[in-house]
């Protein structure tokens, strides 16, 4: 029986985990716009065009003439600003001032837990090499410090940070303003068709028309007629896309302004809560790692010591882990642990100390 050839504990080989330890090496990002771009970026922008060009093109201008260009001063103003916010929000890098006097086009150097147990210790980064504020963090997304750092936005697909925080709370209520007058309309116009459709038909281009069951849409440039199924279908989808939108940013808008009562960021929201929560179980996101065995060069392949057929040692202060990736013994009978009971190391951990 070849006892060498079983392994009652599964471990990472060393070249893997040499790679685990010398990840590849990623340049920081600068604001949203630098790459890789993320999809709820390009959703986002679309939910913007569409809803731009639903309301000005298709909903307004069925509106009557004194109400009409009210619509357009006030949806205009709001979609307006809250497109240049928006803009401002990505466009603006959140990264500490010393950060931001670094190229960017070198790469961060590799993060190595041997030596340093955090990213950032006594205000200094090890992977940014420099002195930061106490609120600042570092985003493995954007692969740099921010300052004042909430949280890492993936529809900004940026972080947002002390430097354009307000620009992204601006962004978020003015979306939901913008929300606000997209269901305000669309509901306006679609109880009217059920009480009296003519209020609709004011445009002059509604002359040649004859049909009630027909609707020009992108009045007054173009004419596309369209029939009473069609549009009552087009505004019941704009409208549940407008429902879900503005439930979902009501909720982060009322969130945020709690935090801002609170006076606290998203990420002190967070640590709090994961405190509250207690410990994390260990093994749940933990790796093995393997711990070198002192053998002896004068053994053979083959050879088995008294120590290693006495069964595993365990490691002093950490009750149930044991020395060794393997445990081999010719006599038959041996107690052998059971590998479910084996604690599993933590990358985070030092294993220098472990050893006898």
């Amino acid at each position: 029986m070849d006892v060498f050839s079983r392994s009652l504990r599964q471990v990472l080989p060393e070249a893997q985990v040499s790679s685990l330890k010398s990840p590849p090496r990623h340049l920081s990002r600068v604001n949203g716009w630098s790459p890789p771009l993320h999809p709820f970026q390009a959703v986002a922008w679309a939910i913007y065009l569409v809803l731009s060009i639903f309301v000005f093109g298709i909903v307004i201008p069925l509106l009557p003439s004194i109400w009409k260009y009210i619509a357009y001063s006030v949806t205009g103003v709001v979609f307006l600003f809250h497109l240049v916010v928006h803009l401002i929000a990505v466009t603006i890098d959140p990264a500490e001032a010393n950060v931001r006097l670094k190229n960017y086009s070198k790469p961060m150097p590799t993060f190595d837990r041997s030596q340093h147990p955090h990213v950032i210790q006594n205000l200094y980064c090890h992977l940014c090499e420099v002195t930061v504020h106490e609120k600042a963090k570092h985003c493995s997304a954007c692969n740099k410090c921010v300052a004042g750092f909430d949280h890492h936005c993936k529809w900004l697909n940026n972080c947002v940070g002390s430097r354009n925080y307000w620009f992204f709370f601006c962004s978020v209520a003015s979306a939901l303003i913008g929300l606000l007058c997209t269901k305000v309309l669309l509901l306006y116009v679609c109880i009217q068709h059920f009480i009296n459709p003519n209020k609709l038909r004011t445009d002059p281009s509604y002359k040649d028309i004859s049909a009630v069951t027909v609707w020009l849409l992108f009045l007054p440039r173009w004419h596309v007629p369209v029939k009473t199924p069609v549009a009552l279908c087009m505004m019941g989808g704009m409208l549940l896309v407008g429902v879900v939108s503005f439930v979902l940013l009501g909720h982060l808008l009322v969130f945020h302004i709690y935090l801002l009562i609170k006076n606290k960021s998203t990420f002190d929201y967070i640590k709090h809560a994961r405190l509250q929560q207690g410990p994390e179980p260990p093994g749940r996101t933990q790796l093995v790692l393997p711990v070198k065995e002192a053998v002896p060069q004068a053994l053979g392949k083959n050879q088995v010591t008294q120590e290693r057929c006495a069964g595993p040692r365990k490691l002093p202060g950490h009750p149930g882990c044991y020395q060794g990736r393997t445990m081999a013994c010719s006599r038959t009978g041996q107690d052998q642990p059971s590998p479910a009971k084996h604690r599993r190391l933590n990358l985070a951990q030092p294993l220098h100390h472990l050893l006898p």
